[in-house]
């Protein structure tokens, strides 16, 4: 009977746990050399950081603040406006991990899986983000459909897959 017990908790233990197999939910946690500072001119970028985040940042700076545009940043990179894709996109140009612009659903086999050291990229149907040094770079959820922005506000993660370019 003991056996039968030990057995069933250990089942509902696994279920319950199989459960839990969302991706965790963006949140800015502060990591001296690794995670960059925002600042009201913009991100300030770690000193060690290797050379394709600051191009990162960089190019989510050129964008950052320009209206959310569904579709902009598809035909060309570069765009008066731009949608999560057209952002994510622009992002990691910038740092030289994609030559043409995605949708979001691509991002889903963006790289390689998991989160990256310096970059990742959060995807799922109908919409995507990047984190790069540890600063997000979406379009929504601090006010939907704003447009770009870096933010450091947690956003909930639930149904995404988390990407990363090889290396970073």
């Amino acid at each position: 009977m003991r056996a039968i017990f030990l057995h069933l908790l250990l089942l509902s233990t696994g279920l319950l746990l199989s459960g839990c197999g969302t991706t965790p939910p963006y949140e800015y946690r502060f990591v001296p050399g690794k995670t960059a500072i925002l600042t009201p001119r913009g991100p300030m970028v770690p000193v060690d950081a290797p050379e394709a985040v600051e191009l990162a940042i960089g190019a989510g700076n050129r964008i950052a603040g320009r209206p959310y545009l569904y579709g902009g940043g598809h035909r060309s990179f570069e765009s008066r406006g731009y949608d999560c894709s057209g952002t994510a996109s622009y992002v990691l140009h910038g740092a030289g991990q994609v030559s043409a612009p995605m949708p979001s659903d691509a991002f889903r086999r963006f790289g390689t899986p998991g989160p990256g050291e310096w970059i990742t990229v959060y995807a799922k149907r109908g919409h995507v983000f990047t984190v790069v040094a540890g600063l997000r770079m979406d379009t929504g959820w601090n006010g939907e459909r704003e447009g770009p922005r870096w933010s450091t506000m947690s956003r909930p993660a639930k149904g995404y897959v988390l990407r990363h370019p090889p290396g970073l």
